[in-house]
């Protein structure tokens, strides 16, 4: 049977000795699910990071054990599940998928030694090293990436397309996250201490809550963002005992995760800035309660209740996080490419999870406010003017 079949073989199986093909195709089997299981820890890894870095919409992760580094990203599973069962319906054979192997194998290999010649070359001291590097491997890579570019039309295409995709994606991504930050406003929040004072001692209006958190997207402790302000005195004005701004700041250190506490009005406002590695993954509730463990050890902060029925018991103070969604409205907009970029935005947005999960808040303390991201008095539509009644 082995003589008959010999011919149908592949080149390497042809040329094994007789009695070592089963052997052969076991250890080729593992050698499938090894690589396969690099692939998919690989790609949990880089999405991962990628929604630290503000590339991809927030997901959903899941950490099987406590050891560093493992995770779970079940969306991103599935999509590899449907990427692969697509590829094999549309190929239908291995013969068939060698051009769109090959130019992927290639265009890895050239991405990998160009990233690598930046990072070097951003090392002043290794800038000789990147060019002597860089020429060589560039050079024959590209010999490569030359030869199988010839195979783009027999499948070669089909890795082009699925790369597209994913580019298209960061990239509508990115820049509507620029684009959002540029319509943002800061002011100075020393101009709003005097109005949060009275809100604070202001009894007709009701007890939102003891401690309220907001997410700040202020890089300087002495600016707040307009749309904070709005949410607490013109929204729906909201009394509370402490108020408390949130800054999250993403490093370049993959697993840093520090913090600084500063007082902004005494006992009234505080302000947060936390610093997190974009491998850390943002548990937002379990971070804030111990930092105000340690402001309590160190009796910078009083974790008692304001009403007095409950302080005299020593009762823990209640908080509650106040998240802020920005809704864009086109017409307030002034240029056509960033209504574009905003309309996919409002697409993609959907693939990943909420803000409130992204953050990893105790939903049950949440609430969700909805503000116009721009409020633009200079639009390009025709202001409604009074009727000029003749009769």
């Amino acid at each position: 049977m082995r003589r008959h079949t010999r011919a149908d073989l592949t080149p390497f199986y042809a040329m094994l000795p007789d009695g070592w093909l089963i052997p052969s195709v076991i250890l080729a089997t593992l050698a499938a699910v090894i690589a396969s299981q690099a692939l998919i820890s690989g790609v949990f890894t880089i999405f991962s990071e990628a929604i630290s870095l503000n590339f991809w919409p927030a997901l959903r992760i899941k950490y099987p054990s406590h050891i560093k580094g493992q995770l779970f990203i079940p969306s991103i599973n599935l999509l590899l599940y449907l990427c692969c069962i697509v590829t094999i319906l549309f190929f239908r054979s291995s013969e068939n998928m060698e051009a769109a192997y090959g130019l992927s194998i290639t265009v890895t290999m050239l991405m990998t030694t160009v990233l690598l010649v930046v990072y070097l070359a951003i090392n002043r001291r290794q800038r000789m090293v990147a060019m002597v590097f860089g020429s060589i491997f560039i050079a024959l890579e590209g010999i490569f990436f030359a030869a199988n570019a010839f195979k783009f039309v027999h499948g070669g295409w089909f890795t082009i397309l699925l790369a597209s995709g994913f580019i298209l994606v960061m990239y509508i991504w990115n820049n509507a996250r620029r684009i959002r930050r540029k319509y943002l406003e800061f002011k100075p929040i020393k101009n709003y201490f005097s109005i949060i004072q009275d809100i604070k001692h202001d009894t007709d209006i009701p007890k939102t809550s003891d401690n309220l958190v907001f997410i700040s997207k202020s890089n300087r402790s002495d600016f707040i963002e307009s749309k904070v302000i709005y949410s607490i005195v013109n929204k729906q004005p909201k009394r509370a005992d402490h108020y408390w701004l949130i800054h999250i700041e993403n490093t370049d250190d993959p697993e840093t995760l520090d913090y600084t506490f500063q007082p902004l009005l005494d006992d009234t406002i505080f302000q947060v800035s936390i610093r997190m590695g974009f491998r850390v993954r943002p548990f937002m509730t379990l971070y804030l309660r111990q930092i105000i463990e340690d402001l309590t050890d160190g009796r910078r902060f009083n974790l008692e209740s304001g009403y007095s029925s409950l302080r005299k018991r020593h009762v823990p103070g209640s908080f509650k996080f106040i998240v802020i969604h920005r809704i864009y409205y086109p017409a307030s907009a002034e240029h056509t490419r960033d209504n574009m970029i905003m309309a996919l935005y409002a697409v993609i947005k959907h693939l990943g999870v909420k803000e409130e999960y992204a953050l990893g808040l105790d939903t049950s303390n949440v609430v969700v406010e909805h503000v116009p991201l721009i409020v633009n008095n200079h639009s390009l539509l025709r202001r409604i003017v009074p009727r000029n009644d003749e009769s």
